[in-house]
């Protein structure tokens, strides 16, 4: 699964590195043709696969076949590149052997991913956002960051989901976070809030020797 997020550090709020980049418009997505909605499956879901597995440090865990990796890779590196107004992003089910694609209903990216997965499952899925329109919003919010640590507002971490469904902003306070976002970016903001602690460091390990005597 690929999903992009950051943590806020307390006290870091303005040396955060963003971890999304891009450019686009986030009032609306414009894609060339609509494609297939509510999602469809590529024709190799329709045949039984049986897991891999590979074992670390004694622990048996599921990996994702050298095959399906490679379909994967290709898709999102398009996605990223070729149908940036259309990819949203995509996760892997490990177990069922299968990978799940989120995008914007667009024909041509329907038509690369169709003869991209060759015989691998692919699930498509609708999306409501593109990756690259939810970069504009994350970064939006980032560059608000030192105004909302001023105004009290608690936001501890952001990222945007890989289902693009929107930017997901974690919080001390949802109640207070949202109402706050919303009157400063509008309703139709593809914001969702979540509740977050903030991120602890872990204090230095103590030594079992004792510090030589006057320091």
């Amino acid at each position: 699964m690929h999903r992009d997020r950051f943590r806020i550090w307390p006290g870091l709020v303005l040396g955060i590195a963003l971890v999304i980049g891009g450019c686009g418009d986030p009032d609306g997505e414009v894609v060339d043709a609509p494609g297939l909605t509510g999602g469809w499956a590529t024709g190799g879901c329709g045949v039984e696969r049986t897991p891999e597995h590979v074992t670390v440090s004694g622990v048996t865990v599921p990996t994702t076949p050298a095959g399906l990796e490679a379909v994967m890779n290709r898709i999102e590196q398009a996605g990223r590149v070729q149908f940036t107004d259309s990819y949203a992003g995509l996760e892997v089910d490990q177990e069922l052997v299968q990978a799940t694609v989120y995008r914007v209903p667009s024909a041509t990216f329907d038509d690369f991913i169709r003869k991209t997965a060759e015989d691998t499952c692919i699930l498509v899925r609708d999306a409501a956002h593109s990756a690259v329109s939810l970069a504009v919003w994350h970064d939006r919010v980032v560059a608000d960051l030192p105004f909302w640590s001023h105004e009290g507002v608690p936001i501890v971490s952001i990222g945007a989901r890989h289902d693009g469904t929107g930017v997901e902003i974690g919080t001390r306070d949802v109640a207070k976070a949202r109402t706050a976002l919303l009157a400063r970016y509008g309703s139709r903001a593809p914001l969702v809030f979540v509740s977050a602690d903030p991120v602890r460091p872990l204090p230095a390990p103590t030594s079992r020797i004792a510090p030589p005597p006057g320091t």
